[in-house]
């Protein structure tokens, strides 16, 4: 029997490095296949609860409300948004919290607002996020297109099954229409948004930025929960003797 190629085996061992790397994000993010958590909890848990709507709707929400009421100076908007980012941030590192989604979003705020101060246009702001935007689609697009999608790698290892789905032909078909959905997500947002930064729709640009986040991402996670626990039934729990 012929040893694998050696390109193969690359492949397959960038893949696994891959998949533990989404499987452990997603584990961390509470897509975790517990035993009896609702496709609620798991939704709820992956957007943070309330602090983590907060931390992703307020800074954006912040700057679009004084942008829109005192364009100039740019900075005032600039600089409330990422206060409010850092302020959740040292909340975070204060109560000795998961410091990551507040720090990630802090950072993002941070480099959207230097880029706005340095070109002098508000609609810089999101600019960070159009190309985020079109990456990850790009990316989850053609992952699924070539039969290696991101969606089915992550699932593989948060249900400890590893790239074995990939034999699994209902598996593979459910991942690539998941991966199509994710990616359309993206570029739903970007074909909204990116009429709106050319045309410098500043407020309308950020008022759909925020409609188009966790409003969405809320349901698409629900619906990849939901498919990825149709695919990975639960085991029947065994009956306990019971004491006497």
């Amino acid at each position: 029997m012929s040893d694998p190629e050696p390109g193969a085996e690359r492949e397959q061992r960038a893949s696994e490095i891959l998949g533990a790397a989404l499987g452990g994000a997603a584990r961390r993010a509470g897509l975790h296949p517990a035993e009896g958590a609702s496709t609620q909890k798991v939704v709820w848990s992956a957007i943070g609860g309330w602090r983590g709507i907060l931390e992703s709707v307020l800074p954006s929400l912040a700057f679009v409300i004084l942008f829109t009421i005192s364009p100039e100076p740019l900075i005032l908007a600039l600089g409330v948004s990422v206060g409010l980012a850092a302020v959740f941030t040292i909340v975070r590192l204060v109560q000795k919290s998961p410091p990551s989604a507040a720090l990630g979003g802090l950072i993002a705020a941070a480099a959207a607002a230097a880029l706005a101060l340095w070109t002098g246009r508000g609609q810089d702001n999101f600019v960070p996020g159009l190309i985020t935007n079109a990456a990850y689609g790009t990316v989850i697009l053609i992952s699924a297109l070539i039969g290696w999608s991101l969606i089915g790698i992550a699932a593989g290892f948060l249900m400890g099954e590893g790239m074995a789905w990939r034999g699994d032909r209902r598996k593979r078909r459910a991942f690539f229409w998941l991966g199509i959905a994710w990616a359309a997500l993206f570029f739903a947002r970007l074909a909204v948004q990116l009429p709106l930064y050319l045309t410098e729709q500043v407020t309308a640009l950020g008022t759909l930025k925020l409609i188009m986040g966790l409003p969405l991402f809320a349901p698409l996670i629900a619906v990849t929960w939901l498919v990825v626990r149709a695919l990975y039934p639960r085991e029947p729990a065994q009956d306990r003797p019971v004491e006497a």
